[in-house]
């Protein structure tokens, strides 16, 4: 799947998220997945509106394991949200681009 995202693999996903001084988003897809298409069409709209404020990731689990393993990924299309190097939550998988920035600006219980 092509796109104008920047895809990561389990081995510089710790550097690359560990390093970003902005919110990091996570999608977690794999070739064939038609809903993980969907979101990735939305999440390319997502990083055009957001800019440098926020860095979009995609990772392919047919290539890459151990990220998705620790994080106990059991459907996709899965979005993973990181601030400051750690884990934040997941945000439901499929919604448009208004209801995902939405999601990664609410703050916990609330």
């Amino acid at each position: 799947m092509s796109s104008r995202l920047q895809a990561v693999t389990d081995r510089e996903f710790d550097e690359v998220v560990s390093v970003s001084t902005v919110p990091v988003l996570v999608e977690f897809w794999k070739p064939g997945c038609d809903h993980c298409r969907a979101l990735m069409a939305e999440l390319e709209g997502l990083q055009v509106d957001m800019g440098s404020s926020l860095l979009i990731l995609t990772m392919n689990v047919d290539e890459n394991f151990q990220i998705p393993a620790e994080l106990e990924i059991s459907s996709l299309p899965a979005l993973a949200l990181y601030r400051n190097g750690e884990f934040v939550k997941f945000i439901g998988g499929l919604g448009k681009r208004e209801e995902i920035m939405e999601k990664i600006n609410q703050r916990p219980n609330g």
